[in-house]
């Protein structure tokens, strides 16, 4: 029936076993093997569908979990409002003649209903979205100017998309709260206008209280006394009352505040199960661990009032507007602040480069594919497109043995390295020949040089030197042409906007100058009560962020006297780079932290901890890797997940 040749097998003696060629067997193990691999193949993919599946139910549960504390929140603060209220009337009303004290008691009743009872159906009425937990500041905090609604504790302190404004007639200590406002900007505008105060003088209260400089020359802010009673109607969760506190759950601490006090210790019994989920979205989404006590008390500007530290007994804000006449408010973040195209969701570690002395300088090759690693008296190289790499492919000996270096700045092109440091030498490297060599070796009479800047045309380097000096060299001729001068202590950071025309220097005499690079002058100066470590200049323009050693970020505008100022680092900000989209920033620092920011209003993005100190760090041109150099000996590459 069947062609006798069609399937040929080999021959053998009848009643013994079938036996197949080694070829046969070869191809049959071939098809087995791509048989196993397509299942493979198609598993793996199940799989990570399952676990993206699986993360984003987490993070609704945890969403979820939060809407329903605020819900929580909000009700026994209406509660104890109208236990409050109930009290006052019982005081007053005897008092009163009877068609007063009957008028009296209608009108306080109908006014609380109307303002109180819709905003809670609102608020209840199953919306979904954690934008919808709002939390009444008119009600609740002494010192809250023009009594604003400030919102959950996922943002900074400001409900991002409901600031809505409450009716005077409506808020119970509308009165009270309206006569604290005005006093406390009455006291503000007292304190600030110091004469004889040069330049662009900051105007941000110092984040500590020691004799280490802040960031600013105007006295701390003071809240205003308030009547007892009235602050126990605005904070009724302050006063001792007869409800206990509601089960709940608080957000990370990147999103603008925590549930500070071991008065609200009781707020946050959580279930063991209700923590493992907590602890799968921390991982699955790169956010602080969710804890019931403030582990940032240190970040309250001292002095600052109630109003602007957050939600009363809630999260203390870290991101700051400070208005051109030093008035500071937390900053109500957009809805796409921490989503939208060229924004990052987190940072995976992928790679950790031994240097073996402590790593200075950072900077990474465009394409990306070299990361050079500055420590003490040598840059090495290594080739990260191959992550089982544990070794430098060179090593470039710079300066001397036993100084380290403090900047490594790459050409454009990527075949020229320039080095600065702990000498009064710059090192430029040629790169494009097979073993890396010194082309040239420029000398200034300053004893070090703390950063560097290249043009874009590639033309000028510019270095800061420990005298103040900011050195302006021709690489082509390898000559010094032009010397800044204005820094009257060590210049310590600088940045290049994209076109070449203006230069940014930072100092330790607590200034930062911007520099006509065509007229060869200065053009502003902003003086500041503390050192600047670090600052960026953003690619798209308009803003400049500055680290300060007293911890704080600032993000200056160009033009404009407005700024931000962000409260997230616990010590010195050591380094700051800005991506190459402008959209977010990095800063690190003595905290061990590497904070990821949204420009310009300073939304937390990401957060890593290292075990050491975070000297330094780089962004990769097209924004995928961040690189940092730390007090541990190594340097650490992320990838940037989208």
């Amino acid at each position: 029936m069947f062609p006798q040749g069609r399937h040929p097998t080999p021959h053998q003696a009848p009643g013994q076993p079938f036996k197949f060629t080694i070829p046969e067997s070869l191809d049959r193990i071939k098809e087995e093997f791509q048989f196993l691999q397509a299942q493979y193949h198609s598993l793996k993919l199940e799989c990570e569908k399952l676990a993206s599946e699986k993360t984003e139910m987490q993070r609704h549960y945890v969403m979820y979990y939060e809407m329903s504390y605020g819900l929580n929140i909000e009700m026994h603060k209406q509660t104890e409002i109208a236990k409050r209220l109930n009290t006052i009337c019982a005081q007053v009303i005897p008092f009163l003649s009877q068609e007063v004290s009957v008028s009296v008691c209608v009108h306080i009743c109908c006014q609380y209903i109307l303002c109180s009872r819709p905003r809670i159906l609102r608020d209840s009425d199953g919306e979904k979205s954690d934008d919808n937990l709002v939390v009444d500041v008119s009600n609740e905090d002494p010192a809250s100017p023009h009594g604003t609604r400030l919102p959950s504790p996922r943002e900074n302190g400001l409900d991002k998309t409901r600031l809505l404004k409450k009716d005077p007639s409506c808020s119970p200590a509308s009165t009270a709260s309206s006569a604290s406002s005005s006093s406390l900007k009455s006291k503000e505008m007292g304190m600030r206008d110091k004469p004889g105060t040069p330049g662009m003088k900051s105007s941000t209260p110092t984040p500590r209280g020691d004799s280490t400089p802040g960031p600013s020359a105007t006295p701390s802010l003071r809240p205003t006394l308030v009547y007892p009673l009235a602050a126990g109607l605005r904070t009724p969760l302050a006063v001792p009352g007869s409800y206990p506190g509601p089960f709940g759950m608080l957000p990370h601490a990147a999103m603008n505040g925590e549930l500070a006090g071991a008065a609200y210790a009781g707020l946050h019994n959580m279930s063991p199960q209700m923590s493992a989920a907590a602890a799968a979205a921390v991982a699955a989404y790169g956010r602080s661990p969710m804890v019931g006590f403030d582990p940032h008390p240190h970040m309250r500007v001292p002095g600052m009032p109630p109003s602007l530290s957050g939600i009363p007994g809630g999260k203390p804000a870290y991101s700051f507007h400070v208005s051109a006449d030093g008035q500071m408010q937390p900053v109500p973040f957009p809805p796409d602040a921490l989503v939208g195209p060229g924004i990052p969701r987190h940072a995976r570690q992928i790679n950790t480069l031994s240097h073996g002395e402590v790593v200075c300088a950072v900077t990474i090759s465009n394409p990306t594919r070299h990361v050079y690693t500055g420590g003490k008296g040598c840059v090495k190289v290594w080739d990260i497109s191959h992550p089982g790499n544990k070794s430098p492919v060179s090593q470039l000996d710079c300066l001397n043995r036993d100084n380290y270096i403090r900047s490594c700045r790459l050409l454009p092109d990527g075949r020229t390295l320039i080095v600065g440091g702990e000498a009064s030498t710059l090192s430029i490297w040629d790169l494009a020949t097979p073993t890396p060599r010194i082309k040239a070796e420029l000398t200034s009479s300053a004893p070090a040089c703390y950063a560097l800047a290249i043009s874009p045309d590639s033309k000028v380097c510019f270095s800061c030197c420990s005298d103040g000096n900011i050195a302006v060299w021709d690489l082509h001729n390898q000559t010094l042409v032009r010397q800044f001068q204005g820094h009257t202590d060590g210049a310590s950071c600088i940045d290049i906007s994209n076109d070449g025309t203006k230069l940014w220097t930072g100092g330790l005499d607590n200034t930062v100058r911007s520099w006509d690079l065509r007229e060869g002058r200065q053009l502003q100066q902003h003086d500041f009560t503390s050192q600047i470590f670090s600052l960026g200049y953003c690619p798209t323009g308009e803003w400049l962020a500055v680290g300060m050693e007293s911890s704080n970020v600032e993000v200056l505008h160009v033009t404009k006297p407005d700024k931000y100022q962000l409260h997230l680092h616990e010590s010195c900000v050591l380094s700051l780079q800005f991506a190459s989209c402008g959209k977010w920033f990095v800063s690190t620092g003595k905290d061990n932290l590497l904070n990821a920011w949204r420009t310009p209003y300073g939304a937390s993005i990401f957060q890593s901890k290292e075990s050491s100190s975070v000297l330094s760090c780089d962004i990769s041109v097209d924004d995928k890797y961040i690189v940092t150099g730390s007090g541990d000996k190594k340097a650490t590459v992320y990838e940037v997940i989208y």
